[in-house]
C-alpha cells in the first residue's frame, strides 16, 4: 500500500510544482490599464460627467489602445511621473477609454490615439488645453510630461478662475 502512495505523492508533487502552470497565472486587470494602479478610475464616460459634475473636478480621458507603441511610451512615461500622478489622484476624475465615444465633442480634431482631453465640471471640453502639435492638438509623447503637467495645472486654475 506504502508503495502506491510514495509515487503519487511524487507525482501530484510534480504537477503542482509545473512552472508552466505558475507563469499562466495573470494579476486581475484594472482600470488603471497601468496608467497609474494607485490611481480611482472611472469605468465609464457617463460615470466620470457624473463625479465631475458632484465633486466639482476636471475630468480627464485618456484615450488610447493597447496594442499602440506611441500609447504604451505615453502611459510608461505617465505612470513614473510622481507629479502626474499626484495630481491625477487628487484633483482629477480619470477616465482611459479604449474605445470611442458617441460624444463628438471628445473628437475636436478627429479620432486618434494617444488624445488626452479634459472637461471641467461643466461637462464643456477644454479645447484650449492642448498639446505642442497643430495637426493633433490633444496628443503627448513621452517628452512632453512637462506640458502635460502645465496642462494640468492649468485645467485646475481654469476651474478655480471660471466656475
Amino acid at each position: 500500500m506504502l508503495q502506491i502512495f510514495v509515487p503519487a505523492i511524487f507525482l501530484l508533487a510534480a504537477v503542482t510544482s509545473n512552472p508552466v502552470t505558475a507563469l499562466k497565472k495573470r494579476p486581475p486587470q484594472t482600470l488603471s490599464r497601468g496608467w497609474g494602479d494607485d490611481l480611482t478610475w472611472v469605468q465609464t464616460y457617463e460615470e466620470g460627467l457624473y463625479k465631475a459634475q458632484k465633486s466639482n473636478k476636471p475630468l480627464m480621458i485618456i484615450h488610447h489602445l493597447e496594442v499602440c507603441k506611441h500609447c504604451k511610451a505615453l502611459k510608461d512615461a505617465f505612470a513614473a511621473s510622481t507629479e502626474i500622478q499626484q495630481m491625477a489622484d487628487k484633483d482629477f476624475i480619470m477616465l482611459n477609454l479604449m474605445h470611442e465615444t458617441n460624444d463628438k465633442n471628445l473628437a475636436p480634431d478627429g479620432k486618434y490615439v494617444p488624445r488626452i482631453i479634459f472637461l471641467d465640471p461643466s461637462l464643456t471640453v477644454r479645447a484650449d488645453i492642448a498639446g505642442r502639435y497643430s495637426n493633433r492638438l490633444y496628443t503627448y509623447e513621452p517628452q512632453d510630461v512637462q506640458l502635460l503637467i502645465q496642462n494640468m495645472k492649468k485645467a485646475k486654475r481654469l476651474l478655480t478662475s471660471e466656475l
